[in-house]
């Protein structure tokens, strides 16, 4: 068991929670979910996270027995937190906000989607933290969401790509000679899926990868990772699949860029991209840094 605010801190320095700045995409995204709704998130949330959209995000009991580790704050996660979770205990996220990216097998998603009044209500009522790690967590070099997937096929860093939030989401890395169907099987298994996504050309010789995690589809991404050589673009996902204008407009755009380009462009699903490095780098360094139990809320459908 350890403090609140112990834990708290020693997250803020680890993962450079004020030197990173405001959320290059919770920043805007967080005002754009609940002004509409008329909810007054300035209130409801902490000053702390109001200024960076990120840290402490609700405040809850002041002593922390155990930590949960998800990816977004979906109503099962919620659900499963609040259920399983006692007064004091803390919510680690990596998305404030849930995000529904669409099934390349069935539905489009409906893009993001703010927690709903009736969780906020319970997780007051209930005195139960929650913190979000948005874009340190991407960018963090030891434990971050493109580390975890770089560490889980073997990688080795030989270069970044696609600036982001004051560092790189992206990084080419070298591998040991892999096809790329063998390096999808890899991913089916690291990732914990059924199917992959894919586009672009197959490969039976693979010793230079591009790996970002979340939302890979962005066309300059991609070509900027092909021109420092990388053969595959292993991402959370390669095409948009939410259900609006510019999800169909960015869905057309990497169609076409698959048609001609030289890699292999392989998705394993957004939240499983990134549920990865709280599973295998966030809890283990929650439990090392503070006397905390730790536990893990998968999502039931890693495509949604």
């Amino acid at each position: 068991m350890t403090r609140l605010d112990t834990l708290v801190a020693a997250m803020d320095e680890f993962f450079r929670i004020e030197a990173c700045g405001p959320d290059p995409t919770f920043s805007r995204r967080i005002p754009e979910l609940y002004e509409p709704l008329g909810v007054d998130w300035q209130r409801r949330f902490e000053p702390g996270f109001v200024r960076l959209f990120n840290g402490l995000m609700i405040r809850g009991a002041d002593e922390v027995q155990t930590v949960f580790c998800s990816v977004f704050p979906a109503p099962e996660v919620l659900g499963a937190f609040l259920e399983r979770g006692r007064a004091g205990d803390l919510l680690v996220l990596h998305h404030p906000a849930d995000i529904e990216c669409g099934d390349p097998l069935g539905d489009l998603g409906r893009g993001f989607v703010p927690i709903g009044p009736e969780h906020l209500d319970r997780l007051v009522a209930q005195r139960q933290s929650v913190y979000a790690c948005h874009a340190p967590l991407d960018l963090h070099p030891e434990v971050g969401t493109t580390a975890a997937m770089v560490k889980a096929i073997g990688g080795r860093v030989e270069d970044v790509f696609w600036p982001y939030g004051g560092g790189h989401a992206g990084a080419i890395c070298g591998v040991d000679p892999i096809s790329t169907r063998d390096l999808m099987a890899l991913a089916r298994y690291v990732f914990g899926i059924t199917f992959v996504d894919v586009a672009g050309r197959l490969h039976n010789h693979v010793t230079r990868v591009a790996v970002v995690a979340g939302a890979g589809y962005q066309v300059e991404a991609m070509r900027e990772a092909e021109a420092k050589g990388a053969q595959v673009y292993l991402s959370g996902e390669i095409l948009n699949r939410i259900d609006d204008d510019r999800g169909r407009r960015n869905f057309r755009e990497v169609q076409d860029f698959a048609r001609g380009t030289s890699m292999s462009l392989v998705g394993v699903s957004h939240a499983a991209s990134e549920f990865l490095a709280l599973k295998t780098l966030m809890a283990p360094w929650l439990r090392a840094v503070a006397e905390v139990e730790t536990d893990l809320i998968p999502m039931s459908r890693w495509w949604r």
